[in-house]
């Protein structure tokens, strides 16, 4: 007869507890893989497109505001880089004082609006809290902003004057190509850091934002906020 405590008894609590261990385990990771579920692509494009639209309609009316004229210092400062500006006039700081903020709210906004509209979109979309998609969103619309820079760097290197296009029709295309899509890059770009963005987004995005982007940059030629529409 074995008392209690014995060495059967240790093997069977030895068995339960590592039952229970495996069981808790299973558990939790069957909670994790829910709670990080793949977002859907389309409906990702379709949430960032839409809240960038969003943003998009406040910073051309900040553009077109007397207020926004209190910020209309180059970013670059003045500096130049071997004789050549980093940036040149055309690259002003008033451009990053709304749009970030106003990307923020729009997602913040969107989101709250498709939960309780929409939860099946918005169970689509990236599985977090309200308070992240206005953190996604600032820095994506930081990301919209810093993605013109190195475009801007690259035309002053080759000596292309702020607002033209170079003469060359081959690079003239290059140049409009890259003016519709640097910003959706750099967006998109900050946006992956932050959070898992599909391939299918990418291009989604891409392909609809570059002919949204042009729309925005008609607007504000039409207003005199820009020198040329493209």
């Amino acid at each position: 007869m074995k008392s209690i405590g014995g060495d059967g008894s240790l093997w069977r609590n030895g068995f339960v507890a590592k039952n229970f261990s495996s069981e808790t385990k299973m558990t939790l990771a069957s909670t994790s893989n829910s709670g990080s579920a793949a977002a859907e692509p389309l409906a990702c494009a379709v949430f960032i497109v839409a809240a960038f639209i969003l943003s998009g309609a406040a910073h051309v009316l900040w553009l077109r505001s007397a207020a926004s004229m209190r910020f209309s210092f180059p970013i670059d400062c003045g500096l130049s880089l071997r004789g050549k500006r980093i940036f040149g006039d055309h690259k002003m700081s008033r451009g990053f004082v709304v749009i970030v903020p106003a990307t923020g709210a729009a997602f913040l906004m969107l989101y709250v609006f498709v939960r309780t509209a929409a939860p099946a979109f918005a169970a689509q979309l990236w599985s977090a809290a309200p308070w992240q998609y206005a953190a996604f969103g600032l820095w994506a619309g930081f990301g919209f902003m810093a993605g013109e820079l190195p475009n801007s760097f690259v035309k002053r290197r080759l000596e292309i004057p702020p607002g033209r296009l170079p003469a060359h029709p081959s690079v003239r295309w290059v140049c409009l190509v890259a003016d519709r899509v640097d910003s959706i890059l750099g967006m998109l770009g900050a946006l992956s850091v932050v959070v898992s963005v599909p391939t299918l987004t990418w291009i989604y995005v891409i392909l609809v934002g570059a002919g949204i982007h042009w729309t925005f940059s008609v607007v504000l030629f039409a207003l005199g906020v820009k020198e040329r529409m493209a």
